[in-house]
C-alpha cells in the first residue's frame, strides 16, 4: 500500500475508486465500504484509494480535542490489512477547511486522486462547512466523470454503527459489544519497550509493554483476556490497561500483556505490535503485596485460558 502523507502536492495516475472519511475504528459500516472498493478493483481494475485527513478536522475548525479509536499509525495498519491501495493522509488547517465542496470533489478526488468512482455513506459530509453530501456526489458526478456509489449505514438494534457509539461501549468497558460493532476486536498497536523489570525478574511472568499516545481512546483500567499479534504470529494473553498501582507510584498509562505462550519477552522489545482485547476480566486495583499480585496473575491467567478455551471459535 501507499501512503500519501505530509504534501498536497500528489498525483495518482492510475484510475481509483475513492472513499472518504476518518475510518475511526474501521467498523462495520466502513469495512462494508472498502469491500466495494475491493469488487471495483476486481470487476474494472480500479485501485482502491483511501482519503483521510492527517487530523481530526474538529481540532482546527472548533479546537476540540477528541480521543481516538484508531491513531494514523493503527489506521495505516489497518488498510493495508485490507488490502488498499492508497492511503491519502491529506494535511488538514484552516485553508483547507474553506476549500468549498465542488472544489474537493473536481480538484482533490477527480484531479490528483483520478477518481473514477467515488463510494461514500448516505451520512457523508466534506468540504467547508460539510456542505458536500451524498446528493452533491450523486449531482456532479456527470459533470465530472465519475461514478457515484451510495451505500446505506450498517445498523445495530436500529441504530447506526459509528465511532461514536464505539466509543460509548468502551467507555463503558463493553469490549465484547465494541467488538461485535467494529467486527473485529478492538485494538491497541505499538512498539514494545522496556518496563520496569518486575514481571518477568520478580514475578515470573514476562511481559510486553507499550505507551499508548494520549489521544487514543482507552476502555477503563483494569485486566482483560486478550489476543496479541507479533511477527505475523498470534499469541493469547493477559493485559492489564493502566498505572500498575501496586509497582510503580507515577507511572504513564501503559499496556502490558502476559503472553501465554512466549517465553522470553525480550525477542519482542523494539516491535510493533497488536493487542486485542477480547473481554474485560477485573478493574485494576492495587495489591498489598508483590505476592497478592503474583497470586492474582494466577488467577487471571487461569481466568483468561478459560474464557479463550470456551469463546475459541469466535477468534
Amino acid at each position: 500500500m501507499e501512503i500519501i502523507a505530509g504534501t498536497r502536492q500528489f498525483q495518482i495516475d492510475e484510475p481509483t475508486s475513492v472513499t472518504i472519511g476518518k475510518f475511526d475504528g474501521r467498523h462495520k459500516g466502513h469495512q462494508k465500504l472498502l469491500r466495494i472498493m475491493l469488487k471495483l478493483r476486481e470487476e474494472l481494475g480500479y485501485q482502491a484509494a483511501v482519503f483521510s485527513f492527517d487530523m481530526m478536522p474538529s481540532k482546527v475548525v472548533a479546537g476540540e480535542k477528541h480521543a481516538v479509536i484508531t491513531t494514523n499509525q493503527e489506521r495505516r495498519n489497518n488498510m493495508e490489512k485490507m488490502g488498499m491501495d492508497y492511503l491519502v493522509e491529506y494535511p488538514f488547517d484552516e485553508e483547507v477547511s474553506h476549500i468549498s465542496a465542488e472544489e474537493f470533489v473536481g480538484r482533490i478526488l477527480v484531479g490528483q486522486m483520478n477518481a473514477k468512482a467515488i463510494v461514500a455513506g448516505t451520512d457523508c459530509g466534506f468540504g467547508y462547512q460539510r456542505a458536500g453530501n451524498a446528493e452533491l456526489l450523486q449531482r456532479l458526478a456527470p459533470k465530472y466523470g465519475y461514478q457515484a456509489i451510495i451505500i446505506e449505514k450498517e445498523q445495530d438494534d436500529h441504530r447506526d454503527i459509528s465511532s461514536t457509539y464505539i466509543r460509548e461501549e468502551l467507555a463503558r468497558g463493553n469490549i465484547e459489544k465494541a467488538n461485535e460493532l467494529l467486527g473485529e476486536p478492538y485494538a491497541i498497536h505499538g512498539v514494545v519497550v522496556h518496563g520496569n523489570h518486575i514481571g518477568g525478574p520478580r514475578l515470573g511472568f514476562p511481559t510486553a509493554n507499550i505507551l499508548p499516545p494520549p489521544q487514543k481512546q482507552l476502555p477503563p483500567f483494569g485486566v482483560y483476556v486478550s489476543r496479541v499479534c507479533a511477527d505475523g504470529k498470534y499469541y493469547n494473553g493477559v493485559t492489564n490497561i493502566g498505572k500498575k498501582p501496586t509497582v510503580e507510584c507515577d507511572a504513564p498509562v501503559g499496556v502490558e500483556t502476559y503472553l501465554f505462550e512466549l517465553e522470553e519477552d525480550h525477542l519482542l522489545y523494539g516491535k510493533n505490535i497488536e493487542v486485542q482485547l477480547l473481554h474485560f476480566a477485573r478493574p485494576e486495583r492495587k495489591f498489598e503485596s508483590l505476592e497478592a499480585l503474583k497470586e492474582q496473575i494466577e488467577r487471571d491467567k487461569k481466568g483468561a485460558a478459560d474464557y479463550i478455551s470456551k469463546c475459541r471459535e469466535q477468534f
